[in-house]
């Protein structure tokens, strides 16, 4: 079964979207997912500040 997560606060750095959200426990958590096509990151972190810097410094792969 798959979470239904409802993001606030989302902003974009470049290709990449950072977005907080509450998991299933009742923590806050943030994470940033890359858009762009054939990409595939994603990663969550327990601070927004971590998932902004991983914004910030993520490269694509595929180019």
């Amino acid at each position: 079964m798959t979470a239904r997560r409802r993001f606030r606060s989302v902003i974009r750095i470049g290709p990449v979207q950072v977005g907080t959200y509450y998991d299933g426990r009742g923590r806050e958590k943030h994470t940033a997912v890359c858009t762009a096509p054939r990409c595939g990151f994603s990663a969550d972190y327990d601070s927004r500040a971590a998932a902004e810097l991983t914004a910030r410094t993520h490269r694509c792969p595929v180019r």
